[in-house]
């Protein structure tokens, strides 16, 4: 209840109960002094008493509670709204310090802290129109580039409208459009595309649940036939739409066509008369041709025979390695096809090995999703069975039924009609052209019939590795003419650094012990690219003792294919040409690196820093500078399993090391000669720490 008074009145009844309590001791003090006195003639005496004391203390009460509201509470209030006015408002004028000049250094501070708000605010609007022009610079040259892409890359939100599209996209997906519905913001991509191979790339993506996944289709416009090749890609955990870029390959695939047929009538023109030729001199009787010549004709066939195979041979190959096929989990194709297959109302089952077809799986499944209408539909067919087997380097997928077997004959016409409705100039049989493979009928056993369908190029699935980041990788300031040559004169946060740690076979480099894994982050106008890392491990020609092992987990059996020193050394060179240089003991791990240095026939003279002695820099010898130590103090986790791991202590040193740059200028060391010159001072620690 008091707490919604106002300051003043709260000050008011504090003196008003003051005064009351003053008035109720003075009348208590006359009442038990007159009790005592005994004295009846005393009581008019001892009311004056009380009255002229109970005037006395109400008025030295409101005389002093006046003075305390005009100078202290009432002053107090307008400096509250004053800082307010200043907190809340745009309001930048100078405060007046004389409204609260009985309050000592309340009214200074008050004022402190407002020119500092005023600063602060003005100080920040600043950096926001900077940050504002610099992002809107970055966002004009982001457009022009992407504009200046070839391909066409359309980015869309979950439910698919287009949120982003870039010219060559407008053009792919708008061509031969004759109803004036050009591409536009917020349209559905299915009115350019038809839905069903983009639908389900889509829901496949979803299902991974593997933000960098990504899903090569093939998809047609819905005007104009075009077919386009796709990459589809999400934007992000669960359904936050994706990023799609598309090329029109409808030209290509006319081309390969036509060369394809021609090429195959080429080589059924050759084939034909080759097993003619051959079967002929077979049955030519004794003596028609003289011996010479009949083993000469022989031999020629034979050759011509041989020619024709190894040509057949090579057109197949070539065929399967000129399309670019996704990977597909054989699981996930099985179970797509079983509910394609209930949609169309066919009971199916299926069952997979544990295996990644090189295969388009939509459009595998599509073809036999209509292949087993045909089989349903042609007579009395049950328990529809679909599975997928290894054989040698590739696959067989088998959609098997109890029923009666399909003729050569019905399977070609089959195949010979179009795919789906969407693509009518496309026959079923594209989707074998595409993968260089055939399909035939063949018996089961038991009653059973199916088709066989091979795959050419299939692997046991593992587990997946370590996903590499894909990004786009920009830095504008990079363009900007600020930065200089000069290096002891260059600011810190201008620089660009490479932030690198090894593990090794153990401590004494002079003894034979070598890297086992090298590891680096770049870091470029003050901030890390999260693109740019450099992490392998590195055969170091030696056993790798267990205690080492023990440490950072590496074995010998990791490292068996691994690259050797020198060739790591000399990579990791390039990496950080024209870059300083950043490690946590960095003499430690630049001993090991000096080396190879004959080996390569290339020397690491670029500058080094040590966050070993930028940390007694900031935070003097005195205390501990071990790379946990100083990440705690910097608040950075290095999670338990990346301890003790190149990449994990490249990390946690380049963060360290952002974290101390800063600081590093708040002490007045804001260039590199500056840090250089005061790193000197504390080279002792280095010494005793080795």
């Amino acid at each position: 209840m008091l707490m919604r008074l106002s300051l003043r009145l709260r000050v008011f009844l504090i003196f008003a109960g003051l005064a009351a309590a003053v008035i109720v001791a003075t009348v208590a003090g006359l009442w038990l002094g007159y009790s005592r006195l005994d004295t009846p003639g005393a009581t008019q005496g001892f009311v004056q008493a009380g009255v002229l004391a109970g005037f006395a203390a109400l008025g030295l009460v409101a005389g002093v509670w006046y003075l305390f509201d005009l100078n202290v509470a009432k002053p107090i209030e307008t400096l509250a709204g004053a800082l307010r006015a200043r907190a809340h408002s745009d309001v930048t004028a100078e405060m007046d310090s004389a409204i609260a000049r009985y309050l000592g250094d309340l009214a200074p501070a008050a004022q402190a802290a407002a020119q500092s708000l005023s600063e602060t605010r003005s100080a920040l609007a600043e950096a926001v129109a900077r940050e504002t022009l610099r992002l809107g610079s970055e966002k004009a040259r982001l457009e022009a580039l992407l504009s200046d892409v070839p391909a066409g890359v359309i980015l869309c939100s979950a439910d698919h409208a287009l949120v982003f599209y870039n010219s060559p996209a407008a053009d792919v997906i708008g061509a031969g459009r004759g109803d004036g519905l050009e591409a536009g913001l917020d349209r559905k991509l299915f009115d350019y595309l038809h839905a069903a191979p983009l639908r389900h790339a889509y829901d496949r993506l979803l299902a991974t649940a593997d933000p960098d996944a990504v899903s090569d289709l093939l998809c047609t416009t819905v005007a104009g036939a075009r077919v386009l090749a796709a990459r589809m890609r999400l934007l992000g955990e669960g359904a936050a739409g994706y990023v799609l870029t598309l090329r029109d390959i409808t030209g290509d695939m006319a081309t390969e066509a036509r060369r394809e047929a021609m090429l195959a009538e080429a080589l059924d023109s050759l084939r034909r008369p080759t097993a003619a030729l051959a079967t002929l001199v077979e049955v030519l009787p004794e003596g028609a041709l003289p011996l010479p010549m009949q083993g000469a004709l022989k031999e020629e066939i034979a050759r011509l025979s041989q020619a024709v195979t190894r040509f057949g041979t090579a057109r197949d190959e070539g065929q399967g390695e000129a399309t670019a096929l996704p990977q597909t989990r054989a699981s996930d194709l099985a179970e797509g096809l079983a509910a394609r297959l209930a949609s169309l109302g066919i009971k199916a089952g299926a069952e997979a090995a544990d295996l990644l077809l090189r295969c388009n799986g939509f459009e595998i499944i599509t073809l036999l999703a209509a292949l087993a209408q045909k089989v349903q539909a042609g007579g009395q067919v049950a328990d529809m069975h679909l599975a997928i087997e290894e054989e040698a380097t590739g696959a067989a997928i088998r959609l098997s039924w109890q029923g009666g077997r399909v003729g050569v004959g019905a399977l070609d016409r089959w195949l010979a009609e179009p795919l789906s409705p969407d693509t009518p100039d496309h026959p079923a049989r594209s989707v074998l052209v595409a993968h260089a493979t055939e399909i035939w009928p063949e018996p089961v056993g038991g009653g059973r019939a199916a088709l066989c369908l091979p795959i050419r190029q299939a692997r046991r699935a593992v587990a997946r590795p370590k996903p590499v980041a894909r990004k786009v990788v920009y830095d504008f300031e990079l363009l900007s003419p600020a930065r200089t040559d000069k290096l002891a004169e260059a600011q810190l946060d201008r620089l660009t650094y490479v932030v690198f740690d090894s593990e090794t076979t153990g401590l004494n480099p002079r003894q034979g012990d070598e890297i086992v894994q090298l590891a680096a982050v770049r870091i470029v106008n003050g901030r890390r690219v999260e693109g740019e890392v450099f992490d392998t491990l590195v055969n170091p020609g030696r056993p790798i003792p267990l205690v080492s092992t023990e440490v950072h987990g590496i074995t010998d059996a990791m490292v068996a294919d691994a690259p050797g020193v020198a060739d790591v050394a000399r990579r990791f060179h390039k990496f950080a040409e024209g870059a300083v240089l950043i490690a946590h003991n960095a003499p430690f791990d630049m001993e090991f690196l000096r080396r190879v240095e004959g080996q390569i026939g290339l020397t690491f003279d670029m500058p080094v820093l040590d966050t070993v002695l930028l940390s007694a820099v900031v935070y003097g010898q005195h205390e501990v500078h071990s790379l946990d130590a100083l990440t705690h103090r910097l608040g950075i986790s290095i999670p338990e399993e990346a301890r003790h791991t190149a990449i994990g202590d490249t990390i946690a040193t380049a963060d360290a090391f952002l974290k101390l740059v800063p600081m590093l200028a708040g002490r007045g060391h804001a260039t590199f000669g500056a840090v250089l010159a005061e790193v000197r001072k504390h080279g002792r620690l280095l010494k005793d720490l080795n």
